[in-house]
């Protein structure tokens, strides 16, 4: 019987938008699912428990163009316990910026690791706005493209999928920087202060 393990790889796993992600792809899935988030210390718990799975979805957030450490760091892990019966591996990513193809690069590393293992490699979702898309109008989108994204997975066509809000990129800017500034001032933070390099306060003399 098909089973189809679940991997979130968001470093805020419980709170994430890739949890949401992840609990829609399970409601469309025609396959058995199973979900787990990665923690500092069930690598090799996670790794131990794929045995059970014919398939793997690792479901993440981009960062800096590239995986969450979260990720990276159980894939370290992973390439050294690799199941016996190798999965096929597809990706559910998203990310912040209006282009869905901004998540290409780490497609690529994720790819190139299932090169690297001899993991086959399946489907693939990319979504842009992820920050944003499931709480506007434009929600049924991102549904309908992870329905279409669940049944290639299921039945191993390894297709691509794409999906984001269809606004002008202007718009999406502005709306966004009024989200940050906003969300900045509940917190203290000023426009300035978030446009600096400085990320920590200097140390008192």
């Amino acid at each position: 019987m098909e089973k189809l393990m679940i991997i979130n790889g968001s470093p805020r796993a419980a709170k994430s938008n890739s949890k949401q992600y992840a609990a829609l792809f399970s409601q469309h899935c025609p396959i058995q699912t199973e979900y787990f988030n990665i923690t500092q210390t069930n690598h090799l718990d996670l790794c131990q428990a794929m045995n059970r799975f014919s398939q793997v979805i690792f479901v993440f957030p981009l960062y800096v163009d590239s995986l969450p450490v979260t990720l990276l760091n159980f894939l370290k892990t992973l390439e050294e316990n690799l199941p016996k019966h190798k999965p096929t591996i597809s990706v559910l990513i998203n990310c912040g910026f209006i282009e869905p193809e901004q998540n290409d690069i780490a497609i690529k590393i994720i790819q190139l690791f299932c090169r690297q293992v001899g993991c086959p490699f399946g489907s693939v979702l990319k979504i842009g706005g992820g920050e944003a898309i499931l709480t506007t109008p434009f929600r049924f989108l991102v549904v309908r493209k992870i329905k279409h994204f669940a049944i290639s997975v299921s039945r191993k066509q390894n297709k691509t999928f794409k999906v984001t809000m269809p606004l002008p990129k202007k718009i999406f800017i502005k709306a966004s920087t009024n989200y940050w500034e906003n969300y900045g001032k509940r917190h203290g933070i000023t426009k300035e202060q978030m446009s600096t390099m400085q990320i920590e306060s200097p140390e008192l003399p």
